[in-house]
């Protein structure tokens, strides 16, 4: 039964419905005439409060909110490789072809393409009793990526088909798994962490390139590192050089509410980066999300899990995964309005009461771990987060409350900055607590 709803009260982003009993938390909604992408963020009787991940302009009381049945969740599988993301996982290359310049309202476009065929190759047998995890056969994604298609968390049981060696799209049968069909195409809830069996010491280092960082504030695999630094300090620049030279297999670069022309040197200068270890193009390994501050607040909000969830899906196949989000205040700020919108009880300088718990949620989903399977992986998703303090002021709530989760402080230092000396990090103010570990 699909459950539709009216709507009675926006303001901005968040919009208020009602007829809504039935409906679940967190569940995925499309808001009026125009089927904007929203999320269920609070339930009152039967009135529901709805993020709106698109500009809600224009917009009326009366029109029609429709649930989905399922939270916001991102497609995974062969394609994602080398893509151009906004933060709800829409490709922006084929926005662009669609609606031009500019993100049409309500535009509904695959996130993974549907029809492109992949050379699959079959690793499991007919007979074989698998567990949730284990790999069912390989794709060729790029040339730096061999994608491994898994029996997903929830499936287990003995292998009555398998596909042959040949071309398929994601979505036709490539398996049937405990009388489950499976494709290549997972889809996944990005606020819920992926499973693993255990999480291990980070006792290995990540080498970054970076000899500053490297050597005096050095960084283990699966560790978290906060970049806090004023304006022009040079902290996207540093992640940039993470990206292109850190010891990891698989790169997410997150761009999470920065300047446009900060995430337009990103886009374009990646896709003719060569990567360092295989002499093609950098992009063969990486997936952008790009989610610039002129784009509405609250889809700021979901970019970080959909980037985060994208890096558990490749650690799961066993690589390392290094994962960039530029910057963690933007997201913040972010919680900061919607929180605002909601009329929650403000907490130090604005930000909502849970600020310290979602930036918890986040990092902790980094780590070195035992992943799911009879064959376990060692894998791991290292997380760099910038930290943008108005003013270069370390002691306000989001630095301090990511130096609490993060073992690795690399400070910028304006004034080093100024003199052209690049990384820009304060050796006095920085420090690293996996030193010994590794």
């Amino acid at each position: 039964m699909i459950i539709e709803g009216n709507i009675i009260k926006i303001a901005g982003p968040v919009i208020v419905a009602d007829g809504m009993r039935g409906a679940q938390m967190l569940e995925m909604v499309r808001v009026g005439d125009e089927k904007l992408i929203g999320e269920i963020i609070e339930l009152e009787g039967d009135t529901a409060t709805i993020q709106v991940y698109e500009e809600t302009a224009g917009i009326q009381p009366g029109e029609v909110v429709e649930c989905t049945g399922g939270a916001l969740s991102v497609e995974l599988g062969p394609g994602i490789m080398s893509s151009i993301y906004d933060g709800i996982q829409r490709p922006l290359r084929i926005i662009r072809e669609e609606s031009g310049d500019f993100i049409a309202r309500g535009i509904d476009v695959d996130s993974i393409n549907k029809e492109k065929k992949w050379a699959f190759k079959p690793v499991a047998k007919v007979g074989d009793v698998l567990q949730a995890g284990d790999v069912l056969g390989e794709v060729q994604e790029t040339t730096a990526v061999l994608h491994k298609i898994m029996v997903p968390p929830s499936v287990e049981g003995e292998v009555t088909e398998i596909a042959a060696e040949g071309e398929y799209t994601v979505l036709e049968d490539i398996a049937e798994v405990g009388g489950q069909k499976i494709q290549m195409l997972q889809k996944w809830p990005v606020k819920r962490s992926r499973p693993y069996v255990r999480k291990l010491d980070p006792d290995i280092p990540l080498v970054t390139g970076q000899r500053a960082q490297d050597t005096f504030f050095s960084v283990a695999k699966g560790g978290a590192a906060a970049i806090p630094g004023p304006f022009g300090s040079g902290k996207t620049v540093t992640q940039q050089q993470l990206a292109k030279w850190a010891d990891a297999d698989i790169v997410v670069y997150i761009g999470c509410g920065e300047r446009g022309n900060e995430m337009t040197e990103v886009l374009t200068e990646f896709p003719f980066l060569d990567d360092p270890k295989t002499g093609n193009p950098l992009m063969d390994r990486t997936v952008l999300i790009a989610n610039t501050s002129n784009m509405p607040v609250a889809a700021r909000e979901a970019c970080v899990y959909t980037g985060i969830t994208i890096a558990e899906y490749y650690r799961d196949q066993g690589y390392d995964v290094a994962l960039m989000a530029d910057s963690t205040s933007r997201w913040a700020e972010a919680m900061r309005e919607i929180s605002g919108r909601l009329e929650e009880m403000p907490g130090e300088e604005g930000y909502p009461a849970y600020l310290a718990s979602r930036l918890a949620q986040f990092y902790e989903r980094a780590g070195r771990v035992e992943t799911i399977g009879s064959e376990p992986h060692i894998a791991s998703i290292s997380v760099v987060g910038a930290v943008s303090p108005p003013g270069g002021d370390l002691s306000e709530p989001v630095t301090q409350n990511t130096l609490r989760i993060c073992k690795v402080f690399w400070a910028l230092d304006a004034s080093l900055a100024d003199k052209r000396h690049f990384p820009s990090i304060d050796w006095l103010q920085s420090y690293s607590l996996y030193v010994d570990s590794i």
